[in-house]
């Protein structure tokens, strides 16, 4: 009886407007609003805040959302389960990843294997991609650091070493690398707090005692190239996140010790889902892990 009422409101929680539920779920913004009018008038509720640029849920509004969450997802298992003899012939897959570097090569390989399956691949900082994985916006993920959690299935990808990089116009463009002690006598174009880059690299100039001077704070990595382009600062990055930019040069920092490992991470009750099932498979190259079990992969064929 209250099912496309409560559709509604779980699509208008979800993005965040009424405008972008009523985009996602191809109907007009006059309905998604009378559907969420009527779900709250019957129970004399209130499920949001309105405000003039956004809606927030209200207290009420976020248990609720907590319950449609489960139950769309089920109903996202159910429809998948009636749906095996497709074979995997459509279906979609959503991921998220700190670095699209690391997951770039997989998705290519995945959609080689089952072309019928759309992917669709977001990048966040680490937080908001584990936040997304909880929160069932993603099916898998792609990590630097993931939390001892018994509910996740984890798999090692690669481990790579941080890199500076400069302006092809900047002195030091002419080197190779450099130490971080130099690297903290130019000022410094820092990723966001929450950016797994910039929290490993406070930690090791902390480690050697070094005070540093920030230019400026990126909340995107391509944010942070076009600063380091106009001069603003030195950015430092994985090196497989450096890419290829002829305004730019990766140095190496000799003396750092840290390495970021990536990890394809997913929830392990998400695994009974064929399409992560079928990318992990061709993640792993040997099938699915046994509880608990990371197995690592050659980089080079990423």
């Amino acid at each position: 009886m209250y099912h496309s009422q409560l559709r509604s409101f779980h699509a208008v929680a979800v993005h965040g407007g009424f405008s972008n539920a009523a985009r996602e779920l191809n109907l007009s913004q006059p309905t998604i609003s009378d559907q969420v009018r009527k779900l709250e008038d019957w129970f004399n509720v209130r499920l949001f805040e309105r405000r003039k640029r956004s809606v927030v849920p209200t207290e009420l509004g976020a248990r609720l959302f907590e319950i449609t969450r489960r139950m769309f997802e089920l109903e996202n298992e159910a429809v998948e389960l009636l749906s095996e003899s497709h074979a995997l012939r459509t279906g979609s897959l959503r991921v998220a990843a700190d670095g699209a570097p690391h997951l770039v090569g997989l998705v290519g390989r995945f959609r080689k294997a089952y072309p019928g399956i759309s992917v669709s691949l977001s990048v966040a900082n680490g937080d908001e991609v584990f936040a997304r994985l909880l929160n069932f916006e993603a099916d898998v993920v792609v990590l630097a650091e993931v939390p001892e959690d018994e509910r996740l299935e984890t798999f090692t990808l690669r481990t790579d070493p941080l890199v500076a990089f400069v302006s092809t116009e900047h002195p030091w463009a002419s080197r190779s690398g450099i130490t971080l002690r130099e690297l903290t006598t130019e000022p410094i174009v820092m990723r966001e707090r929450g950016s797994l880059t910039r929290a490993t690299l406070e930690d090791e100039l902390q480690r050697l005692g070094c005070s540093y001077e920030i230019a400026m704070e990126a909340d995107r990595r391509e944010v942070a190239r076009e600063a380091v382009a106009a001069g603003i600062g030195i950015g430092v990055v994985l090196r497989p996140e450096f890419g290829f930019d002829t305004r730019l040069k990766a140095l190496e920092l000799i003396d750092c010790e840290r390495q970021l490992t990536e990890s394809l991470v997913c929830l392990k009750e998400r695994l009974q889902l064929r399409t992560v099932a079928a990318f992990w498979e061709i993640a792993t190259g040997s099938g699915l892990p046994e509880a608990g079990e990371a197995r690592p992969v050659d980089a080079a064929s990423l």
